[in-house]
């Protein structure tokens, strides 16, 4: 299982954000790419770049700091990214920029015809990001429920030939309250595509608990505050992850 650290680019500047909330916002180092260094020298074997802003506007913010991300990684270990992707032209720019996987979320939900074209485009690239309360997934940075069930709108999905679920339990979001390992080993039981857990992660004992269901499909799990504040060291969770 891979332990997936997580860089939140607000304003150019790396960030935690709690539950989504932009105004919550703690700066952890103002170079996210000395950041992905950082992790890449500890082991880690994929990041993953969320465009804070480029979330809320709908368009790319921060790609700057995105490409300096990449360069710095070169090819070593795959990057996905997402926030802000609304087009194809993204998508495809993104790609030639040295991005391995694109998250669709919101735009997904609202536009699903946008999801099967990007998945036809780009066989191979598109992840989709579900974040959901109590099985119903939400959008628009966590700011508004929908009806849609979890696992129906990710079954759609994997139709469609997504690569991956991204998938956050956004009350846990930035808490630091532990993943919500029941609702992502189900919705991975019910896909024949991986998933990968996210919010919550506070802890070893998380990592412990998600790799008894590795098996399950879940492949990965994103660490982001956690590791931040050092309430999970990163080497040791990747020596659990690795049935250390």
């Amino acid at each position: 299982m891979q332990i997936i650290p997580a860089i939140d680019i607000k304003d150019g500047h790396c960030v935690r954000l709690r539950q989504g909330e932009m105004h919550t916002a703690t700066v952890f180092s103002e170079d996210p790419a000395a950041m992905a260094q950082h992790w890449l020298e500890q082991g880690a074997e994929r990041l993953h770049i969320v465009d804070l802003n480029g979330a809320v506007a709908g368009v790319p913010r921060n790609e700057l700091a995105i490409r300096e991300i990449v360069s710095v990684i070169g090819e070593e270990i795959p990057v996905q990214l997402g926030g802000g992707i609304r087009d194809l032209d993204t998508i495809e720019r993104y790609l030639d920029d040295g991005i391995t996987y694109v998250i669709i979320g919101t735009a997904a939900v609202k536009n699903p015809g946008f999801l099967h074209d990007a998945c036809t485009a780009f066989p191979g690239h598109i992840v989709v990001g579900l974040d959901a309360r109590e099985g119903k997934v939400a959008t628009d940075g966590w700011s508004k429920m929908t009806g849609h069930d979890v696992i129906d709108l990710a079954k759609k999905f994997e139709d469609y030939g997504v690569e991956a679920v991204v998938y956050t339990d956004i009350g846990r979001d930035g808490m630091m309250t532990g993943v919500n390992i029941e609702a992502t080993v189900k919705l991975a039981r019910e896909l024949k595509i991986p998933v990968i857990a996210a919010g919550g992660i506070a802890s070893v004992e998380d990592i412990r608990e998600l790799v008894k269901y590795e098996n399950d499909g879940i492949i990965g799990v994103i660490a982001g505050r956690a590791i931040y504040e050092g309430t999970l060291d990163f080497k040791t969770a990747l020596k659990v992850a690795r049935g250390g």
